[in-house]
């Protein structure tokens, strides 16, 4: 059996631009694609705290150091600059290999810094 699982997550990134005429996909600073373990051209979704959309694209890689968030093309109409986005990317595994998996968390700051990275999320209490 195959599983569908986590592979990296930046948490609680900022949009820095939302390019509607650029070709399509998002731009992310390659610090921060490094650091979450995303490919350029990885397939990633994308999660609007702010507004609650939920999109795929794929991910191109920014200039190191710019902290560039760019949603681009026909995306740019589901975030704005200053929102909030969670994005993740998946891979498939095999059911043994998924019981020991551990993904690439990546926590940022208003500023797109790098706050913290971990790879287990904290059991959510009742």
């Amino acid at each position: 059996m195959q599983r569908i699982m986590l592979k990296g997550k930046l948490h609680q990134a900022r949009v820095t631009h939302a390019e509607l005429e650029y070709e399509g996909s998002c731009a992310i600073d390659q610090d921060l694609l490094d650091a979450a373990g995303i490919l350029e051209y990885e397939k990633i979704e994308i999660y609007n705290i702010d507004n609650g959309e939920r999109f795929s694209t794929y991910a191109i890689s920014g200039e190191r150091g710019s902290k560039i968030i760019s949603v681009n093309g026909a995306a740019a109409h589901k975030a704005s600059p200053k929102d909030r986005v969670i994005i993740c990317a998946y891979m498939v595994m095999d059911e043994e290999a998924a019981k020991t998996h551990k993904p690439q968390l990546v926590y940022l700051n208003e500023n797109n810094d790098i706050k913290g990275t971990a790879n287990v999320i904290p059991t959510q209490a009742a």
